[in-house]
């Protein structure tokens, strides 16, 4: 699971302790279930920063990998094969990554059209009239409210309404003209609740929520429930002021049926939602319920209960899970076998080196390798050494196979001869040293030597020269073929060389008991001497 998806199970775990608390509660007062739900999620959104703050305490160990193939017997890097190439997991979690960031970007930029639709309505709008302008100072301080608020009217059967936070505004339809005073005075103390208790922004950050978890149906459940509890919370307000719950309810009921839901539903906080008032009469008319306003003492319990959910689960991810981080490289040599022993090193895209030794089973861990580009070399006594670039992904891209070749014999020969008219001196053997070889190969050793000779020729005209040969020595130990790799050779010289390194006799070179053909380079120098 990649960290986004993990943030948002994460910010599930905190909205659903804060339903089940707020459905434990169901006899306590509808405010303080909206400030519980409320905190629920705000901890939604606090948990992204709260997750890059907080270090994770709990790692999951990656199971434990399956054993490689032995690869063909070639020179080569190569992942570990399997029958049918899986379908890479990042591609997948990138990809739902993205319907992630759509369907956000989608619910946000209707948040924002409905923001800018209430904003151009506010500029048409006029006040309502005398009898709302008079009424509202008294609702204001009966409700305790001293921020600024301001009145405005708006065209169609539109329920009132409240927008704004520390501007807040009350609409209602152009019809509440015609309204009686006593209806006037119940729309303006319940909008004046919801500006008392800042509904509008608590409800945007319901909003938010469910624009970044849209996929995640606890958030919309906590937004509706949290709509809910607010208008409950508001009823119980202005019940508190002495209004009558039969006539709060009825007025409610008229409104709801003159009026038709509301264009800013998502900008405002509307008073009379046909789909809860059947439940908010219901709970009016209840006298048993619990109406008494949020304490300072009960909001700052909502928050400890919810902070004691957030914190863990800010530290309990499953961020280990996300993708194997270890890089496992096992070598072999041309028939198969494992090779033990062999220095492989791993050098990231900034040159960084870091170096493990294949154990018995030929294997070499790497812990904490990140995606990326790397270079990769291995290297034993008495196999070529492998050097290649490989890229590190997925989790099923993560072990490489590698094959060593036996390597090239190394033979340097030298030929001195006097010059003109001094006698001929014996030719100097060159020195033969086998490569130095372990593991699971046995060196040839020369069992015949024949030195090359000076042709009289180039001696005679006091020419010297160097001859690159390569040559393969067979099974039983002979050389079978010898090829001169420059073509700046005197013919002469050539020939001499050739003809005395095709008499050359070795032993057999066994690679894991079985003789096996190896190429040898030759360097033969012809020189003279005073």
């Amino acid at each position: 699971m990649t960290a986004p998806f993990d943030l948002a199970v994460r910010a599930s775990v905190v909205v659903l302790v804060a339903l089940f608390a707020a459905a434990l509660l169901c006899r306590q007062s509808a405010a303080l279930r909206h400030r519980l739900l409320a905190a629920g999620l705000a901890g939604s959104l606090a948990i992204v920063p709260l997750s890059w703050a907080t270090p994770a305490v709990i790692r999951m160990t990656p199971a434990a990998q399956p054993p490689l193939v032995a690869p063909m017997p070639i020179d080569v890097v190569e992942p570990a094969r399997s029958e049918a190439p899986p379908v890479e997991a990042s591609t997948v979690w990138t990809n739902l990554l993205l319907v992630w960031i759509a369907g956000s970007a989608l619910r946000g930029l209707w948040l924002i059209l409905a923001f800018e639709r209430l904003r151009r309505q506010l500029k048409r709008m006029e006040g309502p009239g005398n009898t709302w302008d008079r009424l509202l100072p008294g609702a204001a301080a009966a409700m305790g409210v001293g921020c600024r608020v301001s009145l405005r009217a708006v065209s169609g059967q539109l329920a009132p309404g409240t927008w704004g936070w520390r501007r807040a505004v009350i609409m209602v339809p152009e019809s509440a003209f015609a309204w009686p005073a006593t209806r006037v005075r119940l729309v303006l103390l319940h909008e004046l609740a919801h500006v008392r208790r800042h509904d509008w922004a608590i409800q945007l950050l319901g909003e938010i929520a469910c624009a970044l978890y849209w996929f995640n149906p606890s958030m919309w459940l906590a937004r509706n429930r949290l709509r809910r509890e607010s208008e409950r919370a508001c009823d119980d307000l202005v019940l508190g002021c002495g209004i009558s719950a039969n006539r709060y309810g009825t007025e409610l009921v008229d409104i709801a049926r003159q009026q038709a839901g509301g264009p800013y539903a998502a900008g405002a906080v509307p008073m009379a939602r046909t789909s809860s008032l059947e439940r908010r009469i219901v709970a009016m008319l209840d006298p048993t319920i619990d109406r008494r306003p949020l304490t300072r003492r009960a909001a700052l319990a909502c928050g400890a209960l919810v902070l004691a959910s957030l914190m863990p689960a800010a530290a309990l991810r499953l961020a280990a899970q996300e993708e194997v981080r270890s890089f496992t490289v096992q070598v072999f040599d041309p028939t198969g076998a494992v090779l033990p022993g062999t220095t492989v090193e791993l050098v990231d895209a900034g040159q960084n080196p870091r170096s493990a030794t294949t154990e018995g089973s030929g294997r070499a861990v790497f812990d904490e390798v990140s995606p990326g580009d790397y270079t990769i070399s291995a290297s034993l006594p008495g196999f070529r050494q492998l050097r290649a670039a490989i890229t590190v992904g997925a989790a099923r891209d993560r072990q490489r196979s590698i094959t060593l070749q036996v390597a090239e014999l190394t033979e340097t020969v030298t030929v001195r001869e006097r010059r003109p008219p001094a006698g001929t001196s014996p030719l100097t053997r060159g020195a033969v040293e086998p490569l130095r070889i372990g593991g699971n190969i046995r060196a040839p050793r020369k069992l015949q030597h024949s030195a090359p000779e000076y042709p009289v020729s180039m001696r005679e005209a006091g020419l010297e020269g160097i001859v690159p040969l390569e040559a393969l020595i067979g099974r039983d130990g002979t050389v079978t073929s010898v090829r001169v790799l420059s073509a700046d050779v005197h013919p002469e010289f050539a020939r001499s060389a050739s003809e005395a390194v095709g008499r050359w006799v070795f032993s057999p070179t066994l690679l894991n008991g079985e003789a096996v053909e190896v190429r040898m380079a030759v360097s033969v120098r012809f020189s003279l001497q005073d």
